[in-house]
């Protein structure tokens, strides 16, 4: 195995880590569980070192996921380990990904979320434990259908709730919860 493949599958790995121990372990997504069982989760890590190879990496997810059967891959976590780790320029690149979605004729049909190590939400502190709530190892695009989302909404008694139930989690576990999960990157070789 070269360098490179050794490097994803390790990606690979502590993102499934984190899906498995924060975002199913936490209950953070209800929906997870299913399509995780289910191995219907593909997992990508993009190469790229710029937005423009990211765009072109985001494309090319979104026409697979297009074409591929539900039943075969429900939904896609585009991982970018090498591109956008500032939180700034990831918030920005998300309004290129709408630009993608509208230019492609995908809004109602696919969406994506998103994911990133240093996550803040708008009206919160960088330092508010609630943020870890779309905290994951390396910043991440997860690519969904709307109508396996909008079954599982269906499915599941006051959805709406679940960002506010979530806030709560985190604020139960605390910091030090959090960081015993132990679901961040990997800790980078020295050279």
């Amino acid at each position: 195995m070269s360098a490179a493949d050794r490097r994803h599958a390790e990606i690979i790995a502590a993102t499934r880590k984190w899906l498995e121990r924060a975002v199913i372990g936490l209950n953070l997504c209800p929906f997870a569980k299913s399509v995780h069982v289910k191995e219907l989760v593909r997992y990508v890590v993009s190469q790229a070192t710029t937005t423009d190879a990211l765009l072109d990496d985001l494309e090319r997810e979104l026409k697979f996921l297009i074409e591929t059967a539900p039943e075969d891959v429900d939904m896609t976590l585009l991982i970018t380990p090498d591109v956008l780790t500032d939180f700034a320029d990831f918030t920005d690149f998300l309004d290129l990904v709408e630009v993608v979605l509208r230019t492609h004729g995908l809004v109602g049909i696919l969406q994506v979320a998103s994911f990133h190590p240093d996550y803040v939400f708008a009206d919160a502190e960088a330092d508010d434990v609630a943020n870890n709530t779309n905290r994951s190892p390396y910043p991440t695009l997860h690519l969904l259908r709307e109508a396996s989302l909008a079954r599982a909404t269906a499915a599941f008694p006051d959805a709406s709730d679940i960002y506010l139930r979530n806030i709560a989690t985190m604020r139960r576990l605390g910091i030090e919860g959090w960081r015993a999960l132990d679901v961040d990157a990997p800790a980078k070789p020295k050279p």
